[in-house]
């Protein structure tokens, strides 16, 4: 792939749909599985007022009742598009392809899923790249580095659509945990970014937050807002144990610098009080929301900081209809509404 004509857009850039899974078991959500499907039904209800949902399921058997369900919720089943195929998991951010522009046309990469170098059941998530490919009528590119393949999550990167990608060394470069490509530099990775996203100039922040079950994802951290302006999230508690790292990564992000040279915006989102159920911290982060052609949705945790959290969103949107959504239930799976999807550009 020549990496001059290839160029990884913004989530803000138009797009086609939103690709989407609905859980056929909830293992990643113990004890609360007939919540996650409701809030499945809300989620694929709101991205399907304003474009395409890609929805995956099991089965024809798991399609007529979820097609049911979202009749039930009076979404527009007009822009539901599903695919049957079975996975293992929900989280397409991180198992499905990632959509990058060859000139005008749409390749779909394929960076080789294996369960966040943490769970063996992820073949199942492996194939959903080709199977999306063939759906879309992309061509399907392995990516591989020195003739090894490279893995790598969509949770763990975020592009600015010009060229500057946001991601974290705890993900890609810790030595001993969740070791994605063994032995792998800051020089290889971006060497990968530039060779297949099209990629010149990479920031790079430390530690992700407390409770990340990817071990560092960018998508719970920080977002370019726009071309020159990136979120991030702080914590204003000093005896919480997000504290020294967010202060940390804000101080990277203020010193970083733009593709063009220039040094980026930066708008400050908080976190909401530490989330605790049975007995788990889980990764509550207000960076994890989805951006749609006319809308953004924003994670919410009946948190006081919820209301404070929508109106900075609203404000780094003005040309977008900002929604808050119940994430209380999905965040038991340590991801919300960014971890679950991931964005068909047009």
């Amino acid at each position: 792939m020549a990496s001059e004509a290839i160029r990884f857009p913004a989530e803000w850039e138009h797009q086609e749909g939103v690709l989407l899974c609905f859980p056929y078991n909830g293992n990643d959500w113990p004890g609360k599985y007939q919540a996650i499907q409701w809030a499945f039904v809300e989620f694929i209800k709101k991205v399907a007022q304003v474009e395409t949902v890609f929805l995956v399921v099991e089965n024809k058997k798991q399609q007529d009742k979820v097609n049911d369900m979202l009749e039930m919720a009076r979404a527009n089943l007009n822009n539901v598009s599903y695919i049957v195929y079975k996975t293992n998991r929900s989280w397409m951010r991180d198992s499905g392809p990632i959509i990058v522009k060859k000139g005008g046309e749409r390749v779909a990469l394929n960076f080789n899923f294996n369960g966040w170098a943490k769970y063996p059941n992820h073949k199942l998530d492996r194939g959903v790249p080709k199977v999306i490919s063939e759906v879309l009528k992309a061509p399907l590119v392995q990516v591989m580095y020195n003739g090894k393949p490279v893995v790598l999550e969509g949770g763990a990167m975020d592009s600015n659509g010009k060229g500057t990608l946001l991601t974290s060394e705890e993900c890609l470069l810790h030595p001993s945990i969740q070791v994605r490509n063994e032995n792998f530099t800051k020089a290889d990775y971006e060497a990968v970014f530039k060779t297949y996203l099209g990629i010149t100039n990479v920031i790079w922040l430390g530690d992700g937050i407390v409770g990340d079950d990817t071990h560092g994802h960018i998508d719970d951290l920080c977002r370019f807002v726009n071309e020159d302006t990136i979120i991030t999230v702080l914590e204003s508690n000093p005896e919480d144990a997000n504290y020294i790292v967010l202060q940390d990564n804000l101080k990277r992000l203020q010193a970083s610098k733009l593709e063009n040279g220039t040094t980026p915006s930066i708008v400050i989102l908080p976190m909401p009080k530490p989330l605790i159920f049975d007995g788990i911290q889980i990764p509550a982060s207000y960076a994890n929301f989805l951006i749609l052609n006319k809308t953004v949705l924003v994670p919410t945790f009946n948190d006081s900081k919820d209301r404070i959290a929508l109106n900075i969103i609203a404000d780094c949107f003005p040309d977008r209809e900002v929604i808050g959504m119940s994430a209380i239930d999905l965040i038991w799976g340590f991801g919300t509404l960014h971890c679950l999807s991931q964005q068909i550009p047009a």
